[in-house]
């Protein structure tokens, strides 16, 4: 049986757009404020000088100033590219937003109700997205139905698995959740809306399904030979590999 579902987040369980018309420009607002509030941070001031250490060294800056490595977190932003630091200061900045109140996330309509379906059908579910473990949690605390976390039996980002596309990050989430859960990476399955992270799922030995919403950043592309669905509702997670079904409520 497949046991691990372990879920992308943009473009699979939530609008790409949500993510670029609202998240983006509130951080983008926020970097330079919220930086210099927490250099001194007792808790958190630490990792924010060595994420700003990380922004100096990917750039080949080592005497940025931090408003230099505001503009590279600003101008990486701009190309919406997935670099750990720029995701790191999203993270906690979003943690913030979510935590005041003033964001709120988004999910497809059938994404809560599958999931909801998964669990109690004995299914893990875990998340490995570009966004960083604040933002994943801050997302998945503060949702439309409440506080979703304890859904999750894992939440993995580039920092703590890699890149997402290449299949050595997929393999060593599959090592954690075998030594958390028991579960191998046969048993395991991969939702998301990018081919190239198909493929290097796939390649780790997991199962795959392409998630295409229609009308998001990615739909055009495709996903290659992975099975393909438009929502949660036609696919099919109870035998020993997924399978695209047309009972919607399968």
């Amino acid at each position: 049986m497949l046991t691990a579902i372990v879920l992308d987040i943009e473009g699979t369980t939530s609008s790409t757009g949500f993510v670029h018309d609202t998240l983006y420009p509130y951080s983008r607002q926020r970097f330079g404020a919220w930086i210099e509030a927490h250099l001194d941070d007792p808790v958190l001031g630490a990792d924010v000088k060595r994420q700003l250490a990380s922004v100096r060294q990917l750039a080949g800056e080592p005497d940025a100033t931090i408003a230099r490595c505001v503009w590279w977190l600003e101008h990486w932003l701009g190309g919406d590219e997935k670099v750990t630091p720029l995701k790191a200061f999203q993270g906690w900045i979003w943690q913030e937003g979510f935590a005041s109140g003033d964001l709120t996330s988004h999910f497809f309509p059938d994404v809560i109700p599958a999931l909801r379906r998964w669990l109690a059908r004995g299914h893990r579910l875990h998340i490995f997205s570009s966004g960083s473990l604040a933002a994943q949690r801050a997302w998945f605390g503060h949702t439309p139905e409440g506080d979703l976390l304890s859904w999750f039996s894992g939440h993995w980002d580039t920092e703590t698995a890699g890149p997402k596309k290449q299949p050595g990050s997929y393999r060593r989430i599959s090592a954690d959740i075998d030594a958390a859960c028991g579960v191998a990476a046969y048993a395991t399955v991969f939702l998301s809306d990018l081919v190239e992270e198909l493929d290097a799922a796939r390649a780790a030995g997991w199962h795959t399904v392409g998630v295409r919403r229609r009308g998001d950043q990615y739909f055009d592309r495709g996903v290659g030979d992975h099975l393909a669905i438009t929502s949660f509702d036609q696919i099919d997670l109870s035998g020993d590999r997924p399978v695209v079904v047309s009972d919607p409520q399968r």
